[in-house]
């Protein structure tokens, strides 16, 4: 029997040419996530590696030179079945954790750039949502909180989900019902994340599969 698993993967497009340069150094540290040619390493050197790459970039905007940095507060991150953010993180920085990457783990690798500060935080409304994996019993007093809770668990699960699609698997008025269950920690938000205004930032990403000889990309298409 085969094992159903997620995949995590994105890029960043820009129509205007003037970006290109930061495109690039998101994708090229990215690509050159691979210390030395090994093909399992620790979390640290990986981070180490991507950050050599990335910082070597800069980006002219407006007759003014910028420096790319690594947004030093976003990782990779392990994937498990039906768990998109398993436990172990993947740096982008030097200076992490020592923690090595197993054959057979599956990881989402992110590279985010940015001209700003480089460190992001929670702005604006809240969109998206997932599920505690490791959600506890904990008793809901308001009959809307367990409706929309089985709703949550029957159209998604443990995976992400935005509020539109809950209007579409038919949630009516949920907004009260979704704050409680976020308040109670059923409910993990998942809000804008921004650095310092006017900054660019931009972030590129695939998921690898360690086998015994090497890194295979999983998410890689004909398109991307």
């Amino acid at each position: 029997m085969s094992t159903v698993r997620i995949i995590d993967c994105a890029f960043t497009v820009a129509f205007d040419p003037k970006y290109d340069q930061m495109l690039k150094a998101v994708k090229d540290a990215h690509q050159h996530r691979n210390p030395r040619g090994r093909h399992r390493c620790s979390v640290n050197e990986l981070g180490e590696a991507i950050q050599e790459v990335m910082e070597s970039y800069e980006i002219e905007l407006n007759g003014k030179v910028f420096p790319i940095k690594c947004i030093r507060n976003l990782n990779g991150h392990l994937i498990g079945q039906y768990r998109i953010h398993a436990g172990k993180t993947v740096p982008i920085v030097k200076g992490g954790e020592t923690t090595r990457m197993e054959e057979n783990e599956i990881y989402a690798i992110e590279t985010f750039g940015t001209t700003g500060k480089g460190t992001v935080h929670d702005d604006n409304d809240c969109s998206h949502y997932m599920k505690n994996f490791d959600e506890q019993f904990v008793p809901l007093r308001l009959a809307k909180s367990k409706h929309l809770l089985n709703t949550i668990t029957e159209n998604f699960g443990t995976l992400a989900f935005c509020k539109r699609w809950l209007e579409r698997a038919g949630a009516e008025k949920y907004l009260m019902s979704l704050k409680d269950l976020c308040e109670k920690g059923i409910v993990d938000p998942y809000p804008p994340l921004v650095d310092v205004k006017g900054c660019i930032t931009a972030q590129y990403e695939h998921t690898i599969l360690l086998r015994p000889t090497c890194k295979e990309v999983i998410s890689r298409g004909s398109d991307y």
